[in-house]
């Protein structure tokens, strides 16, 4: 469990992930999931220019209605009020079908978005996982995407359509008084200052409250994960107050992201405002001189009060551009992490009757996050098609490595594994797993029914299919005395099951794989006395005709193996039969010992 002390030596490394955060330049490497979609691209800018420049056009026509006051014919002034109408009723279908085709764009993308993200990360080795909370790629996933969906979909057509009325009100500005409009450029300089600075340290904020969001909900996530620990333990008030320190610190980092954002909002809405109402004056002295009418400075002053706008407007989307750019960075950092075990770019396929020939040939390896501290050395033993060899020794001698090692998890560091002849890493990690069913120490049991948790083994198996293997793994009748029968929802993790019910529905899920190789890493440990013995006839009966790796501490299990390979300090110590090894009187000798009550052995 993390705590406040471990979260305080993390700060130096965020500070310095947030270092390397780059320019909204970034959101480029959104271009791959916007391209599929040019078409509606086109459309929505279509939309956003005709709104443009339907705004663009009012104030003419409200210069048109005011100047006619004056006139002495109703009929034309009639058909000013209605060009007027019409304008704004254009404006309106137009703003209407922008909105429409701009977040349909962002939805679209932002789903695309979390697909690669979720693609990406579950074909990830566990290496990757070493370095990374889930709950912080879950953060990344929803609340970075929330943020893009809200540029994408929204800012960015708000800014886009806020450039075009900058632009064309400055230039109808002009056209319709050249010395007011110079007025005006004047204050630009001082509007685009605070925006530029104050923009800068926006983004740090931003990357840095994101950062901070990731590390709480993935600290949220392993405790809730583990809250029957932690409530055993009467932990409960120390994680919370790590959870409310990092939640603290996330709301600090957004306290003073929402201050600079207010600073910069309110000197640039006092400058723009302030040079408004300055030129108005000026202006309404040109009106007094009969240097311009009425109605022009009323047309100058709504395209000055719209340029005003727009600016104001950019200022805010500044800033979500600057949060984007930076949950943009996040995002692509999973994309394009590196991993460290990955396909063959030209792979070989295995051959088209798997036999189930395994061979370890001189493999050494140490986990990516422990350099330095080899697990396994120098490592060689081959399993014949349908052999049963079971792996025994101390806890951490390297058993499970081997296992992890045959699903290439990992790659060894030196040496080779080798599947019906081929180096695993010459072939698809996909086609080799596929010929392997795995049980592991701690099962796996997801959120669904008993039924389907079986059923993951083979998505195509029937109900007649998904019985026989519960069957054969000691589980149908307790599965059938449940409320629901198979159907029956047994919770997140499996929390409405007990242990060992839960390694007999993980047993039944390997049976139903009915792979060539069978790997059971400590199968049968959370089983009791009577389910171990119906466990144990049904994996020797299914590892008749299969290459079966076995990892055991309770010797019983591994009696029947045809081979025994005894490992101590990720070296292999001894091999031979259960009665070989106890002869010789070596560590499996003293390990068998060890499990029986009067000290003696019975072979």
């Amino acid at each position: 469990m993390a705590d406040q002390t471990q979260v305080a030596s993390t700060a130096p490394m965020a500070e310095e992930e947030r270092a390397k955060s780059k320019n909204i330049g970034s959101l480029r490497t959104l271009a791959p999931f916007m391209l599929p979609y040019a078409k509606l691209m086109i459309a929505a800018t279509c939309a956003l220019v005709l709104t443009a420049v339907l705004s663009l056009t009012l104030p003419l026509a409200v210069r048109r209605v005011v100047d006619g006051f004056g006139v002495e014919d109703a009929a034309l002034l009639d058909q000013y009020f209605g060009a007027a109408i019409a304008v704004a009723l254009l404006l309106a279908a137009g703003t209407g079908l922008r909105y429409y085709l701009v977040t349909l764009l962002g939805e679209r993308v932002v789903a695309d978005i979390r697909t690669a993200v979720f693609e990406r990360t579950i074909g990830m080795s566990p290496s990757f996982f070493e370095k990374i909370m889930t709950g912080e790629v879950l953060s990344r996933i929803t609340t970075d995407t929330t943020l893009l969906l809200s540029v994408i979909g929204s800012s960015v057509s708000i800014a886009l359509r806020n450039l075009l009325i900058l632009m064309g009100g400055m230039v109808l500005m002009l056209a319709t008084s050249a010395k007011l409009t110079g007025l005006v450029l004047l204050l630009v300089p001082l509007v685009l200052a605070p925006i530029i600075l104050l923009g800068r340290r926006l983004r740090v904020l931003s990357r840095e409250n994101q950062d901070w969001i990731a590390a709480s909900s993935g600290n949220a996530s392993e405790t809730l994960l583990s809250v029957q620990t932690v409530q055993a333990f009467t932990h409960e008030s120390q994680s919370r107050s790590t959870f409310n320190h990092m939640t603290e610190k996330s709301f600090q980092s957004a306290k003073s992201r929402i201050g600079v954002r207010a600073a910069m909002t309110v000197i640039v809405i006092f400058l723009i405002f302030t040079g408004v109402v300055g030129v108005m004056w000026i202006g309404a002295r040109d009106v007094r001189a009969e240097l311009m009418s009425a109605g022009e400075l009323v047309q100058f002053v709504i395209y000055a009060v719209m340029v005003a706008g727009a600016v104001a407007a950019m200022s805010e989307i500044w800033g979500e551009v600057q949060r984007a750019a930076g949950a943009t960075e996040r995002l692509v950092e999973l994309l394009t992490t590196l991993d460290t075990v990955n396909d063959p770019d030209a792979p070989k396929a295995l051959p088209s009757t798997a036999d189930g020939h395994i061979e370890f040939d001189n493999v050494s390896f140490e986990y990516p996050a422990r350099p330095g501290s080899t697990v396994l050395q120098d490592i060689s033993f081959k399993v014949a098609p349908g052999e049963t060899v079971a792996l025994v020794g101390p806890s951490g001698a390297g058993k499970s490595t081997i296992l992890q090692l045959m699903l290439r998890f990992f790659d060894p560091v030196t040496g080779a594994v080798r599947l019906d002849g081929l180096d695993l890493r010459e072939v698809l990690r996909e086609e080799a797993r596929s010929r392997i069913a795995f049980v592991p120490q701690d099962p796996v049991i997801f959120a669904s029914s008993a039924r389907e948790n079986i059923r993951f083994g083979r998505p195509s198996a029937t109900d007649a299919e998904v019985e026989a293997a519960a069957k054969a793994a000691a589980a149908h009748d307790f599965l059938s005395a449940l409320p629901d029968g198979y159907d029956t929802y047994v919770g997140e993790r499996g929390v409405m099951m007990s242990g060992g019910q839960k390694q007999r529905i993980a047993i039944a899920r390997a049976i139903l794989r009915d792979a060539p190789i069978l790997l059971l890493d400590e199968a049968t440990s959370a089983l009791d006395a009577e389910s171990e013995r119906a466990v144990q006839l049904a994996v020797e009966e299914l590892s008749q005709d299969r290459t079966t790796l076995i990892v055991a501490h309770r010797l019983a299990t591994v009696k029947q193996a045809d081979r025994i390979i005894v490992f101590e300090g990720g070296k292999i110590a001894d091999t031979g039969t259960h009665n070989e090894l106890v002869a010789k009187g070596g560590l499996y000798a003293r390990l068998a010992r060890l499990q029986f009550t009067d000290g003696t052995f019975q072979g």
